[in-house]
């Protein structure tokens, strides 16, 4: 009956979810935080694709991994594509996201890849004896204590570090690998290199530049209907009860994306 009444007919749904910030079990995008806006994207209503806006320097890769194959296992359950936008950057975790989509956008400015694993820190053994404190550790099991910042670095701690660092990547290339295949260019993608727009789609790593209402509508038509999913607000955080912690998440954000220049 509905197709007989004109004003009914609203166009197609695209639900929207924007992946923002650093990616942390903590703190910013995790898939605890995230989980309920997929769930809601891909299970409420009769939705024909899901958008996602990525604008991340990256972050933790287990959470990367966790909520790119949620999106991935709903997208595949509804059968539904999904279509990434990129802002200013889909970098390392933030590019795992990213080839959760089945296209991915970029704009001429977007900065992508970073398909790379990174542990920093910093040291203060000398500091320690300068002021007269003496550091006293002790473990059961001799790796407790790896890359302590008040002792001087071992080459065992660094090899050791790499060699956790090591699987890490590997599945990173294994997931970008899987999810672009064909796509991806016969260069060296893989060394960490961030490269931008154009330059992203002609090694395969984007599909091409575009922004997301006039691509969705090109894909959809003009009557497509796009869904904002955003996460609710706690009670506390309203009345700014958090303003410590947001304080110290914009400390450790700004360092992430000091790494891409931004």
């Amino acid at each position: 009956m509905k197709r007989f009444i004109p004003f009914l007919n609203k166009g197609p749904v695209v639900p929207v979810i924007r992946l923002q910030g650093v990616i942390s079990s903590g703190r910013g995008i995790s898939d605890a935080s995230m989980a309920p806006l997929i769930e809601r994207a891909f299970g409420r209503g009769k939705p024909v694709a899901v958008a996602l806006i990525i604008n991340s320097p990256g972050g933790s890769p287990a959470q990367s991994s966790l909520i790119a194959a949620r999106i991935r296992r709903l997208a595949d359950e509804k059968k539904l594509p999904v279509h990434v936008f990129v802002e200013d950057a889909a970098a390392s975790g933030g590019y795992w996201l990213a080839c959760a989509g089945d296209d991915i956008w970029v704009d001429e400015s977007s900065l992508v890849g970073s398909i790379g694993v990174i542990s920093a820190g910093f040291g203060f053994p000398e500091f320690l004896s300068r002021h007269g404190i003496e550091r006293r550790v002790h473990t059961a099991g001799r790796s407790k204590s790896l890359a302590d910042p008040f002792q001087p670095e071992k080459p065992e701690d660094v090899a050791r570090l790499k060699a956790i660092q090591a699987p890490i990547h590997e599945a990173f290339i294994d997931h970008v690998k899987a999810r672009r295949g064909a796509r991806l260019a016969d260069a060296d993608l893989f060394n960490a290199d961030i490269w931008v727009g154009r330059q992203a789609v002609d090694l395969g790593l984007a599909d091409g530049v575009a922004h997301l209402v006039p691509k969705l509508k090109e894909l959809y038509g003009p009557k497509v209907r796009l869904m904002p999913l955003a996460p609710k607000r706690g009670l506390l955080s309203r009345f700014g009860f958090r303003a410590a912690t947001a304080a110290l998440q914009a400390v450790e954000d700004r360092a992430a994306w000091s790494r891409l220049g931004l």
